[in-house]
């Protein structure tokens, strides 16, 4: 039986990936991938140079479109394998997998189905999430779990650290599942959606911070979307103003309001916020000390 394989894959999942399945031997016939977009900071690794540099060829068109269906008909795979491919796989095209179509997802399913789960299980103050393997359906992230691997979220770490251990945990799962997959071994254990949840996609809005909720809150959702993401921002007199890092304390003060200079404390819905890093629109990064040698004396509130 053949076991020619087609990849959807991008970002730095996607490349661990595809070079693993590449050690092990796999027999890559086609890749699938993304264009970079002009508006997004790119500082993952590029699959496609991957590809290149492997002799694999790519296209960056959708895989659901006619003639890339054909395509993928042609080769006739035994699998087809999606990591951090941002396309939905349309029926049509996984069925034609003759032993199965696959996604890693970047959580520990059932938990955090959807877009971002990384930046979702920070935001929402988890303490661990994941990387699974599953089966592809039509609805996302609901077919049957072939292998996940556990991974640690620690209170100091950004979404940008969770995600590296995802990473690594997701060529884990496919240095463990490969092999079983090919040999016709690996298990198929049922999805509970019941004892999971879904999230959608994240926008730059998103961030803008509620200086009603709590401290803790408030630093979950700072470490979920700092560098190279986006960032939590909120507005000072008139000027955005990125929070790149933060930390929370116990105390009290009116939301939004400067409550100390050194270090600078600013009052939530519960506790107090420390800023340590922040960015106003159009100007450099700079230590909350800078900022506040520059801050006019009558501006003492976050809007």
């Amino acid at each position: 039986m053949t076991n020619k394989i087609v990849v959807c894959a991008y970002h730095n999942v996607g490349y661990r990936c595809l070079e693993e399945l590449l050690a092990q031997g796999a027999d890559v016939r086609l890749l699938f991938t993304h264009e970079d977009s002009p508006t997004e900071q790119i500082w993952f690794k590029s699959v496609r140079e991957l590809a290149e540099r492997h002799g694999i060829p790519y296209v960056t068109s959708d895989i659901n479109a006619s003639e890339n269906r054909e395509r993928v008909r042609e080769i006739a795979p035994a699998f087809l394998l999606s990591f951090y491919y941002r396309n939905m796989i349309r029926p049509e095209v996984l069925e034609l997998a003759a032993r199965g179509a696959l996604n890693l997802h970047g959580s520990y399913l059932p938990r955090y189905r959807g877009r971002v789960p990384v930046n979702w299980a920070v935001i929402n103050g988890e303490t661990e999430t994941g990387a699974t393997l599953h089966y592809m359906v039509e609805k996302p992230d609901a077919g049957e779990i072939v292998d996940r691997e556990r991974v640690a979220i620690a209170f100091t770490d950004t979404a940008f650290d969770v995600f590296n251990k995802v990473t690594d945990a997701a060529v884990t799962v496919i240095g463990r599942a490969w092999p079983q997959l090919l040999a016709g071994t690996a298990p198929r254990i049922p999805m509970d959606l019941k004892a999971g949840n879904y999230c959608g996609g994240r926008k730059p809005e998103d961030g803008r911070i509620d200086w009603t909720k709590s401290a803790v809150q408030l630093y979950n959702l700072v470490r979920g979307v700092t560098h190279p993401y986006p960032g939590a921002f909120t507005h000072l007199g008139g000027q955005k103003v990125v929070i790149w890092q933060a930390w929370p304390h116990q105390g009290s003060g009116e939301p939004g309001r400067i409550v100390s200079a050194e270090p600078l404390l600013v009052g939530t819905g519960e506790g107090l916020l420390e800023i340590r890093s922040l960015q106003v629109e159009n100007e450099a990064e700079t230590d909350a000390a800078a900022f506040m040698e520059k801050l006019l004396p009558a501006v003492v509130r976050f809007e």
